[in-house]
């Protein structure tokens, strides 16, 4: 069973069946911010008000890079996990 780390904003979530842990890290939100095409958390906040499916993808990939998977393929989640995923992650950053 996979454990999340609270005091690190790490989120555990199930996709496709299995338990995966998000974190968003500085190294994530730095490949967040890249893969989106902005600048700043402000500009993360505001593109994440409308996400693409590719974005979305690059966000969860984040995530997961984050909490520690190397390659993850989010390419076969079903979007709304991936979307209620990457909205758990960032509210463990927040609690």
């Amino acid at each position: 069973m996979i454990g999340a780390n609270g005091a690190r904003g790490e989120a555990v979530v199930t996709l496709d069946g299995a338990p995966r842990r998000l974190c968003l890290t500085l190294g994530a939100l730095a490949e967040i911010e890249t893969g989106l095409g902005v600048e700043g958390l402000a500009a993360v906040a505001e593109r994440m008000k409308a996400l693409s499916a590719r974005d979305l993808m690059v966000v969860l990939a984040a995530l997961l890079r984050g909490g520690g998977e190397n390659a993850p393929d989010v390419a076969a989640v079903d979007p709304r996990q991936a979307a209620q995923a990457v909205a758990r992650a960032f509210a463990a950053v927040a609690a």
